[in-house]
């Protein structure tokens, strides 16, 4: 029986895998920042099928703690087999309104967490023959976008923090997904950051117009299943990923005029 460990479980993409997998009847564990966010979801995994729900609350912009986290959710079920790093902050602030403390908040939850927590997988996995990490990406590492220099900035550190962890360790039995949505229908930007770092409290056109939580859901726990390198995840707004890569000059003159909500 497998075990997955998901942060950012409480709400949107990581609620809706967690009871992806609860279906399938693994062993999960839920990671928010607080228990009372987790408690619901863990009990309706637990109506779809999990056998065992382990709710592990962490504030991940606390990295002191993290080495710690690790150690609980490792030993919580003896052992984690697919580790689905999902849990990140946004914005909707221009640069110039961007303070350096919204910069490292969004870094240190987007980037620094996730990276921390994989090296505090690593050898763990390794020891046991090997292991999955799933790590949420964005569209917007791909590429520069307005009102998101941290967000943008924080997920392209992703790829090159974990397409180099793959290379080093696919030998060892590691494998890493790249989840890279984009318009997915959650409150991400409900809880975006604004200016003076208070929540942006609303929910943008685009993001309304996502795609649902439950397809999201569906097309990652699926990718990370087969392992697969990447996935993306999203509609036509998808497109943008490969104008970047066949024509970047055509992608720096959209990624000005387009709406950026």
């Amino acid at each position: 029986m497998k075990t997955v460990w998901i942060t950012g479980g409480s709400s949107g993409i990581g609620e809706a895998c967690a009871y992806r997998w609860a279906a399938q009847g693994v062993r999960l564990i839920l990671t928010a920042p607080t228990t009372e966010e987790l408690e619901p979801v863990a009990a309706r995994c637990r109506e779809k099928g999990a056998p065992d729900v382990c709710v592990l609350p962490y504030d991940l912009s606390k990295p002191e703690g993290i080495p710690a986290l690790v150690q609980t959710a490792w030993e919580a079920f003896d052992g984690i087999d697919i580790t689905y790093l999902n849990a990140g902050i946004s914005q909707r602030t221009s640069v110039e309104d961007t303070t350096m403390d919204m910069v490292r908040t969004i870094m240190e939850i987007d980037y620094f967490a996730p990276a921390a927590i994989a090296k505090g997988l690593l050898p763990r996995m390794v020891a046991r023959g090997g292991g999955h990490i799933g790590v949420t990406t964005s569209i917007a590492g791909k590429f520069g976008f307005p009102l998101r220099c941290g967000y943008c900035s924080a997920k392209s550190a992703l790829y090159g923090f974990f397409e180099s962890l793959q290379a080093e360790y696919y030998d060892k039995g590691i494998r890493v997904t790249l989840v890279c949505p984009g318009r997915v229908r959650t409150n991400i930007s409900l809880r975006a950051l604004d200016k003076g770092g208070k929540p942006h409290g609303k929910m943008d056109p685009g993001q309304a117009g996502g795609i649902t939580v439950e397809k999201a859901a569906r097309i990652i726990v699926n990718a990370i299943t087969k392992g697969r390198r990447e996935v993306l995840v999203g509609s036509k707004e998808l497109i943008m990923v490969y104008i970047k890569r066949f024509f970047p000059g055509l992608c720096a003159r959209l990624a000005r005029v387009i709406k950026p909500m």
